[in-house]
C-alpha cells in the first residue's frame, strides 16, 4: 500500500487536474460554509509562519472544528512549499497554500481510490485519538 503523503500526493494531482482543488483560508471558509457537502477533504499546511501567526491558528481552528463537526476528513502537511507546488498555478502566492480543499468528483465519475486510503487512514487515526494527523509529502 502507499503512504499516506503519496496518496494525498495523488489525490491532489487528479483534484487539481479535475479542476476540484481550492486553496487559501478565506476561499476554503467560503466554500465550507456555502456548500460544505461538496467538500471531500481538507489539507491544512503547517510551517514556521503558523506558529507566529495567531491570525491563522484561529482560523485554522475554526477549520477544524467545522471539518470535525461535518464529517470531513482532514490532513496536516509540515511543508507548505511542497503543498504549493502541488497546487500549481492555484497557489498563488505562498501563503495561500496553508489551507486547501479538494470536491467531490461530479456524479457518475469514478471514485478516486487515493483518496479513499486518505479517508481510512484519518478514520484509523481518528480511533486511535489523533484528530488531525500529519502526513508528510514524497520529495520531488
Amino acid at each position: 500500500m502507499a503512504s499516506e503523503g503519496s496518496c494525498l500526493e495523488e489525490a491532489m494531482l487528479c483534484a487539481r487536474d479535475e479542476g476540484r482543488l481550492t486553496a487559501g483560508v478565506y476561499e476554503c471558509a467560503k466554500i465550507m460554509n456555502d456548500d460544505p457537502d461538496s467538500v471531500a477533504f481538507c489539507v491544512l499546511a503547517m510551517d514556521e509562519e503558523f506558529e507566529c501567526d495567531i491570525a491563522l491558528q484561529i482560523h485554522f481552528t475554526l477549520i477544524q472544528a467545522f471539518c470535525f463537526d461535518n464529517d470531513i476528513s482532514i490532513v496536516r502537511v509540515s511543508d507548505a512549499q511542497r503543498l504549493a507546488e502541488l497546487l500549481g498555478d492555484k497557489a498563488g502566492q505562498l501563503e495561500d497554500a496553508h489551507c486547501v480543499l479538494i470536491t467531490n468528483p461530479t456524479e457518475g465519475s469514478w471514485e478516486d481510490p487515493a483518496l479513499e486510503k486518505l479517508h481510512v487512514f484519518c478514520a484509523e487515526s481518528r480511533s486511535c485519538h489523533e484528530w488531525v494527523p500529519e502526513v508528510s509529502l514524497p520529495a520531488r
